[in-house]
């Protein structure tokens, strides 16, 4: 799979996740948490598991006895025959050039590393911070630390502070650490409570190791603002998540809120360290306090049973976005009939498709006007005609929908040019010379105007049949402003469209085109584009 498709079907997963944590607005934070968590996680999986895995697709559709429209191309000479004839013709090779996907290439792994190099720098500098900070030694702080981390569930974790104000947050995974500014000491009993229940909130939930690898799926996506939004609302759900986890343990919720807010106003945390999770981000502040006060809301965890489900959801999700392709078109017979411009097939004549690497299939068309070109395989060809009394040509082909492998091609009349040259004896003496007569300045031409105008109708077989097409007229406008004549100067689609061309220009009337004062005739070109619309 390309980078572009690997792209498409990993906002595939995360848009499902962004949608279903919005639809479960009313639940609890903690399971959009896990839903969010789960989708960006499980973006990336799409890559290996579409190697893996069968890929299945929606079935493609059958191949139907519809004659496609060739696509007029340039007029090249065909390849030299070098080499033995393949039974099946490989798809043409690429043109050699700077592609623009190794550019995009490029550009896309420059910002991966850009945002990795950001990440690993963030992490030096938060451990630099660490190791300047100082364990704390504050009985009140040591002792309720002791008592959270024995209802919560967690394990011993060192408590560190640093000499600046403003940090406060929780990072680590094995060994946590929880980042205290200074003066912390002096902060009341109720305080510390809420400030230690919510970073222990953090750890037992590995919040932190879970949004450092959220950040590391961003940079490798970093062109997709879903992957942004996407980590900027799982961090905002984490907080709440731990927010709820302080006032299910009985912290009154305008407390908690007061509390919050003056930590805001001292602790704001520098942008050298969005590697650190902290309990007070500014931008997230009114949302939190507003879900604080809001006691409609769920603030239990979720059962494991809710959280398995939704995790099934979206690795079902993710292995069927992994696993589905678009119906690729495999080879199949192609076939050409070839007509004039009267409707009438063309027996013997010569065809000859080329894949322009020097392979080549020639054939000649049978009694009914149909060549069998074999077993082709879908790509861009170029295909010869050529028989006596009508002009040679060269169109580009391409093989690509079922339809275009049952083809049609309507060969036009060559033209005739007789030389004649006659010779007598130069007289032995020139005549006088004779007056020059007067010269008669013209130009002065008024063009015909359309009296009468008909429009050409869509024949219903070829309707019927999806068969579209662009069909040149001449025609002759005689000095009474009469069609005199009609001919099918060019058309590559079916002879019925051209006939309903010529049909309707036929019964068309204008008015006498006057050169110097003069009815002559005049000579009309007619494009008539037949075109289905969906």
């Amino acid at each position: 799979m390309i980078a572009l498709d690997i792209g498409l079907r990993a906002s595939v997963v995360v848009l499902v996740a962004l949608l279903a944590s919005i639809a479960l607005g009313r639940r609890s934070a903690a399971l959009r948490h896990w839903v969010l968590a789960a989708g960006i996680l499980a973006a990336p999986a799409v890559a290996p598991l579409g190697i893996a895995l069968p890929e299945w697709s929606l079935p493609a559709a059958p191949p139907e006895n519809i004659a496609a429209t060739l696509v007029a191309g340039e007029k090249l000479p065909l390849a030299e025959v070098t080499g033995p004839l393949p039974a099946v013709l490989p798809p043409p090779e690429p043109v050699r050039a700077l592609p623009a996907a190794a550019i995009v290439t490029g550009v896309w792994l420059l910002g991966i590393a850009a945002g990795v190099f950001t990440l690993l720098a963030g992490l030096v500098r938060l451990a630099r911070l660490t190791g300047e900070a100082r364990p704390l030694a504050d009985a009140r702080w040591l002792s309720l630390a002791g008592q959270l981390g024995s209802t919560l569930g967690v394990g011993p974790v060192a408590l560190r502070q640093t000499a600046q104000p403003t940090t406060l947050g929780t990072w680590g995974w094995r060994r946590p650490t929880v980042l205290l500014p200074a003066g912390c000491e002096r902060w009341s009993d109720q305080r510390i409570r809420i400030v230690l229940g919510h970073e222990l909130a953090h750890i037992r939930r590995a919040d932190w190791p879970l949004q450092m690898a959220a950040d590391v799926v961003r940079a490798v996506f970093w062109y997709n603002p879903l992957f942004w939004i996407a980590c900027a609302r799982l961090r905002r759900e984490s907080e709440a998540a731990c927010d709820d986890t302080v006032l299910a343990a009985g912290v009154p919720a305008t407390d908690y809120a007061g509390h919050l807010l003056e930590i805001a106003r001292t602790c704001r945390l520098p942008s050298q360290l969005a590697t650190l999770v902290p309990m007070a981000r500014p931008s997230t502040l009114e949302w939190r306090i507003a879900a604080m006060l809001n006691h409609t809301l769920i603030r239990t965890r979720p059962a494991r049973r809710t959280l398995a489900l939704a995790f099934a959801v979206i690795a079902a999700i993710t292995l069927t976005t992994a696993s589905f392709g678009a119906a690729e078109q495999t080879p199949m017979p192609l076939t050409v009939t070839a007509y004039d411009v009267t409707g009438a097939v063309l027996p013997g004549a010569a065809l000859s498709l080329d894949d322009g690497n020097g392979n080549r299939l020639n054939e000649v068309t049978d009694s009914s006007g149909r060549v069998d070109f074999g077993i082709v395989a879908p790509g861009r060809y170029l295909l010869a005609t050529n028989l006596p009394g009508f002009l040679p040509a060269t169109h580009q082909v391409t093989l690509q929908d079922p339809r275009q492998w049952n083809l049609s091609l309507t060969f036009q009349v060559g033209t005739l040019q007789e030389t004649i040259t006659v010779s007598e004896q130069r007289p032995a003496s020139a005549p006088a010379r004779a007056a020059r007569p007067v010269v008669r300045i013209g130009g002065n031409i008024r063009p015909p105007r359309k009296l009468v105008d008909v429009r050409p109708l869509y024949p219903q077989s070829m309707r019927d049949a999806g068969i579209e097409g662009v069909v040149s007229l001449s025609a002759l406008i005689d000095a009474e402003g009469r069609v005199a004549s009609v001919r099918v100067a060019g058309s590559q689609s079916h002879p019925d469209l051209g006939q309903a061309a010529a049909d309707a220009v036929r019964q068309w009337q204008f008015s006498p085109t006057l050169l110097n004062g003069e009815a002559v005739e005049v000579l009309m070109t007619v494009a008539v584009a037949f075109k289905l619309q969906d």
